[in-house]
């Protein structure tokens, strides 16, 4: 009897679990471990003396220029890991951010504990009814879970939730219609097997589910949707682009879609009726600040001291101070300086001149409005506001920020917009001085107000149940602020996308933030547009692969600490 022929060596390609090595290396697959290894395993390997972690990346024979003789052999099969499929879109994804490595995208792609095997598939039969990709535009009082259920019970469903509190409980709601869900990131194992709806935060958007029907992301405006670290990765893109490759439905649901997801969907975008667009938002009560005394006048208005008297009312006070814009206004005439080309707020620069920090158009200190050239700085006056409040109020108001650890319980509160976060049953919510962010020196300022509008108008609940949001302005007739009074978005998204357009802006053209020493060095390099900034500079293509190839193929200065955002949030 002829023994059996030995089998080909079979090499596999390791990239490490390692911070800051981009290198890859191949190895022997041992024949104990043919049958368990295939791309995107985790598995154990030697490096310099010691066994470290790493996925596989590629699997075939030797490279004729390395002898087999050279390679040492994979240590240990640890765990399942993302799919072949998971794989191309991590290299996507890494070209499209401007990452050097790939490690990133597969920890976000791979299970948090190690999985040996995966488990028996739990699907219910559906309908496998098509979905249409697009946006859907909701109310911020909304609730998604009918479309949820309705996409789930078509095929195998992808939820994403900016907030990881919120998507556990989309998933037990899920659970309660009958439907198996898989709740990322614990979950894994099981969304690997084959679920009804795979739900989860961010990195959920790449978890597994196989024979992928559709991707659902909510609240598609919020900024949680992308990775804070670099590679500066946004959920909605790579559920878009995840979409796309699998043949499956993307929704993206939102009551203020973004310019981003609007020029995506083109005319798929599916509106309330106009009934159910109002009532789903809350009375919006605009003070107009131009009526005050000038330049003397408290953000403690006489609208808002209406409410803190109101003993039967539970209010809060928003005042955002870092990264306010420093807005200056005509002592004539009142009205803020704005940019006349993107109507950001701007400052007076060292040499007298009026400057817009967003665009970099510069004019002379004239107010466009009378022509007067005397100006005055709109001051906050938030050193003695929780004081201001309580004199107002007559009983005590608590302060808020990022750092309150513990939430006191109260009637009044103020503080930052981390406060929308940490309060529950208010009636009111009152920005004090809104403006600061309608014109803020970011190309996304308007949609970013709209957002805590949006978050407001949750906190108080809907106009039936006499929720208020009070907003004091010196620009009530900003798009944002109408927009939001008549519950029709559209007014921000059309003026939005114009101005985008205009402006050279995403989604119209792609652009990243460089931040370091060596920036400009570095951006000179890359052979593209770029403007200088305080941090560094940023750098501007046509188009998003343009922009990420150079980003990548660029060296970088020897000794240089660079941060490269991709599509910055906060530019």
């Amino acid at each position: 009897m002829n023994p059996a022929p030995t089998p080909a060596p079979l090499v596999a390609r390791v990239v490490p679990d390692l911070t800051g090595l981009d290198k890859q290396f191949d190895y022997l697959v041992p024949a104990s471990l043919r049958d368990r290894i295939a791309v995107g395993s985790l598995v154990r390997v030697p490096l310099h003396g010691r066994r470290i972690g790493g996925w596989v990346v590629a699997l075939g024979p030797p490279d004729e220029a390395m002898p087999v003789e050279r390679l040492v052999e994979i240590a240990k099969f640890s765990s399942v890991g993302p799919s072949a499929a998971m794989l191309e879109l991590a290299r996507w994804a890494a070209m499209r951010w401007g990452a050097h490595r790939l490690r990133p995208f597969l920890v976000a792609a791979s299970p948090p504990a190690m999985v040996v095997a995966v488990p028996a598939m739990r699907r219910s039969a559906t309908s496998a009814a098509p979905v249409a990709s697009g946006v859907r535009r909701i109310t911020p009082l909304t609730d998604p879970l009918p479309l949820l259920i309705e996409i789930a019970r078509s095929g195998p469903c992808l939820v994403i939730h900016p907030t990881p509190a919120a998507a556990r409980a989309i998933a037990n709601r899920l659970r309660a219609t009958g439907l198996r869900v898989a709740l990322m990131p614990d979950g894994w194992a099981q969304a690997a097997a084959g679920v009804d709806v795979v739900v989860g935060g961010r990195s959920a958007v790449w978890a597994p589910c196989p024979h992928l029907h559709s991707v659902v992301v909510l609240d598609e405006h919020d900024e949680s949707l992308q990775e804070e670290r670099t590679p500066t990765w946004h959920a909605r893109d790579v559920a878009i682009e995840r979409a796309a490759r699998a043949g499956a439905a993307c929704v993206l649901v939102s009551p203020i879609p973004t310019a981003t997801a609007l020029r995506w969907a083109g005319d798929r975008v599916v509106e309330p009726s106009v009934s159910d667009a109002v009532a789903g938002w809350p009375f919006i009560d605009i003070f107009d600040r131009t009526d005050e005394e000038p330049w003397k006048r408290s953000l403690v208005s006489s609208a808002l001291i209406r409410h803190l008297r109101d003993a039967g009312q539970r209010v809060v006070c928003v005042i955002n101070t870092a990264g306010r814009a420093r807005l200056l206004a005509c002592r004539s005439c009142r009205a803020l300086q704005r940019c006349a080309r993107c109507d950001a707020a701007v400052s007076q620069s060292d040499d007298g001149r009026l400057l817009c920090r967003r665009c970099a158009t510069i004019r002379p200190l004239v107010c466009q409005q009378c022509g007067s050239s005397a100006m005055a700085v709109v001051k906050p006056g938030v050193t003695r506001l929780r004081e201001e409040l309580e004199a107002a109020a007559g009983r005590p108001v608590v302060s808020v920020t990022g750092d309150t650890a513990e939430l006191p319980i109260g009637d009044l509160y103020v503080g930052t917009e981390a406060v929308l976060h940490r309060v529950r049953g208010v009636d009111v919510v009152a920005f004090l001085d809104f403006d600061a962010e309608l014109f803020a020196p970011r190309y996304r300022a308007a949609e970013q107000a709209m957002a805590l509008l949006v978050r407001a108008g949750r906190l108080v609940g809907p106009r039936r149940g006499g929720g208020r949001v009070l907003v004091q302005t010196f620009a009530p007739q900003h798009e944002v602020l109408q927009a939001a009074l008549f519950a029709d978005p559209r007014r921000v998204a059309i003026s939005e996308l114009a101005r985008r357009r205009l402006l050279g802006l995403p989604p119209f053209r792609a652009l990243a933030a460089v931040e370091g020493a060596a920036a400009e060095e570095f951006v000179t390099a890359t052979g593209l547009e770029y403007a200088t900034t305080a941090k560094g500079a940023l750098v501007r293509a046509d188009t998003w692969e343009a922009l990420g190839k150079a980003l990548v193929d660029t060296p970088r200065p020897k000794g240089s600490r660079l941060r490269v955002e991709v599509d910055p949030p906060r530019q």
